[in-house]
């Protein structure tokens, strides 16, 4: 803040520069942009909705293999898998389906399930002895990390006992140890 006295009359007056009100203005307007884009609330629910699914698949994921110990080595059966698993204590309660928001995030197709809020796939193949659980993730932080390589899954694997996110441009098939790539 400047203070200037005009020579003829003695009078003080105080007040800001137009530099000093525009700089103001800047920095104002930096710091809107930066939290509106860190605080983008619809990216924030799509992250949040990508951590439900995630817990969601790896919990079903170890359902699976659980039940593939117990039931002498096989997998569910495609056709009605979340009720085998559910009858046999794996997991209790079937999760919740999520609902997908994004306009343009679509759920997998595949033995999807819960009918209702289509959320969770599996698929089961005898040849390469393993079973996967998947879901499509929708949040912009997921979908960059697939950019020109299809869509994040999310995808639990009986075969290599854990969970990770691979790009595919369509519902990912079991697949033999070791012969995936996590992106993460």
């Amino acid at each position: 803040m400047k203070e200037y006295t005009p020579g003829l009359k003695g009078k003080t007056y105080l007040g800001f520069t137009l530099i000093e009100l525009l700089i103001v203005i800047v920095i104002i307007g930096l710091l809107a942009f930066v939290i509106l884009n860190f605080l983008n609330p619809q990216e924030n629910m799509a992250r949040s909705r990508d951590a439900g699914r995630i817990s969601a698949v790896t919990q079903l994921g170890g359902a699976v293999n659980a039940y593939y110990l117990s039931n002498n080595s096989t997998f569910p059966s495609i056709a009605d898998w979340d009720t085998e698993l559910a009858s046999s204590g794996h997991p209790q309660n079937f999760p919740a389906g999520i609902k997908y928001i994004i306009a343009g995030s679509l759920a997998c197709q595949t033995n999807v399930r819960p009918l209702s809020t289509p959320s969770y796939c599996y698929d089961a193949e005898v040849s390469v002895n393993n079973a996967i659980v998947y879901s499509i993730l929708e949040s912009q932080n997921q979908k960059s990390k697939c950019v020109g390589s299809g869509s994040p899954y999310f995808v639990y694997s009986t075969a290599d006992g854990r969970g990770g996110i691979v790009c595919a441009v369509a519902d990912p098939t079991p697949w033999t140890r070791g012969s995936m790539t996590y992106i993460n």
